[in-house]
């Protein structure tokens, strides 16, 4: 598993986020996630209220990409998820989302992401290169 560094953490925080799945047959699927944080150094995770083909794919496949973009510097995180429908994450999360956004359902699960690998989305000589 790798850690993930302050400066990667401190990116992360309040930032649009697009998950990538792909189902067992390989179809690809690419969601926005408004509510991905920062778990530990290990792991992120975020709250899903309506995603449907990212459950399913998921639930088939549980190999993710994460991109993280602010203008033209931002990361790509590949991990492994799980999907948590109770605990503590998922009770931690329930609650971040209905206090953020108390006029939607709670989240029908969470999905932890344990975090394997860390890749430069910043354009020039190091796009691409893994730095973590």
């Amino acid at each position: 598993m790798a850690k993930l560094t302050a400066e990667i953490k401190d990116f992360i925080a309040g930032k649009m986020a697009w998950v990538g799945t792909a189902d067992k047959a390989g179809v690809p699927n690419l969601a926005p996630k408004g509510t991905l944080k920062v778990l530990d150094d290990e792991n992120l995770v975020f709250a899903d209220l309506f995603s449907l083909k990212t459950r399913k794919a998921l639930e088939e496949n549980p190999q993710v990409a994460v991109a993280v973009l602010d203008k033209m510097t931002g990361y790509q995180i590949k991990g492994k998820a799980e999907l948590l429908t109770s605990g503590p994450v998922y009770e931690t999360v329930s609650k971040g989302v209905k206090e953020a956004m108390p006029d939607l359902p709670g989240p029908k699960y969470a999905v932890k992401i344990a975090v394997e690998a860390v890749f430069s989305l910043d354009p020039g000589p190091n796009a691409g290169k893994q730095i973590v």
